[in-house]
Formats: structure tokens, C-alpha cells, sequence
């Protein structure tokens, strides 16, 4: 069974966000809440939870996983910038956006799309996934918290206990979230494309 954390939404409990980095480290597989919608957390390198999550999600070879990052100069050492994209992707940061972009060797090979070399990136602006991720000290591995065959992503804490208890490791109450997954804008040929229309704003960047 999954453990249920109620973590305060503005001011997280520091006791608690240890205890989900502690999981993390562990090799644990988290549900936690974004400033779009609730996603799926691991440490970054951990197979056995990625593989946990592409069979939750029911995923193929194509998807792009996600780097969430704690901040714009961790965001950099990940992906490939150059100056007209850094200045588009700084601006929309932190924010509901995914940003897909060519990845530089610090990401792991088996996070890469197969044919492109590309990864997903993002900086989210909400308060418990900011904390977790200054504790966590690098990217969390994630995945929308998208169900198969359901049009919208979960989005309370009650609800992901329910149906994923047996599935993931800790399920986080940080109040209810939005229920739009990011908007996601691939850089990877130099200029924007919209993948996805989500909780960003894409007329803001395109």
C-alpha cells in the first residue's frame, strides 16, 4: 500500500519532504502534485521505477520522460541551448511547460527519445515540488499522471491513493491541482513547435 502524505501546499513540511526525497533514494516511485496537474516521480537513473511507470501509463518507446528541474542553471546542464532558445524557454520558467530539447551526455541513454537524442525538460512553479527537488539536489525522472484511455490527467490525492495504492510508493496531498497536463513546445530544430496544449500558455512562446 501506498503511503499518504498531507504536505502543506505553501509552506511543505520539512519532515515530510524528507521522507518522500528518502523514498526517492530508494528507489521508490512517487505521486506528487505540479503547478499543471499531479505527475509521477522518481530519481533520475532508476530503471526499475521508470519501467514501473511506463506500465502504469502503459507507454511505448516514442514517449518522452521528463526531467523536472529545481532551477534554470540545473535545467542547463541536461539539454542543449542556444541563445534564441535559451531566452524563450528562461521567460516561460519556472511555469506549466515542457520544453523538449536536444540532451547532452549528463542524461542517461535510456531517458533519450531513440531516433532524436532529445529529452524533456521542465521547471515547475509550485511550492512542494520545488522543496523536494532542493532537497533531492538533481531532476526527478517524471511522467504525467495520465491514466490509459482517460482524456484528463488525476488530479486529487484521494482519488490517485484509490486506484494506484498497490502501485506506487507515496501519494502526496498538496491540495487539489489543475487538471491539464503541461503544455509541451519542441525546440529541437532550433524553432518552436507545439506538441501539446496544456495548462501554458503556448501563445506566450510560439
Amino acid at each position: 500500500m501506498a503511503t499518504f502524505l498531507d504536505i502543506h501546499p505553501v509552506d511543505p513540511q520539512p519532515r515530510l519532504v524528507s521522507r518522500v526525497v528518502d523514498t526517492l533514494r530508494d528507489g521508490g516511485l512517487v505521486a506528487y502534485p505540479t503547478d499543471a496537474c499531479y505527475a509521477l516521480g522518481a530519481q533520475l537513473g532508476n530503471r526499475e521505477a521508470k519501467d514501473r511507470i511506463i506500465d502504469i501509463r502503459k507507454l511505448d518507446d516514442r514517449h518522452h520522460f521528463t526531467l523536472v528541474c529545481a532551477d534554470f542553471a540545473q535545467l542547463g546542464h541536461f539539454v542543449q541551448l542556444d541563445n534564441a532558445v535559451f531566452r524563450a524557454v528562461k521567460a516561460a520558467t519556472p511555469g506549466p511547460f515542457t520544453f523538449i530539447l536536444p540532451a547532452t551526455p549528463e542524461v542517461p541513454k535510456k531517458l533519450l527519445h531513440p531516433k532524436k537524442k532529445t529529452v524533456g525538460v521542465r521547471i515547475p512553479e509550485h511550492k512542494i515540488t520545488q522543496a523536494i527537488l532542493a532537497e533531492l539536489g538533481e531532476p526527478m525522472l517524471s511522467s504525467t499522471l495520465l491514466l490509459p484511455g482517460e482524456e484528463e490527467p488525476l488530479a486529487m490525492g484521494w482519488e490517485i491513493k484509490e486506484r494506484l495504492d498497490n502501485q506506487v510508493d507515496i501519494v502526496i496531498d498538496g491540495d487539489e491541482t489543475g487538471n491539464e497536463p503541461t503544455t509541451v513546445i519542441d525546440f529541437s530544430e532550433g524553432y518552436p513547435q507545439v506538441v501539446r496544449e496544456g495548462a501554458g500558455d503556448s501563445a506566450s512562446i510560439v
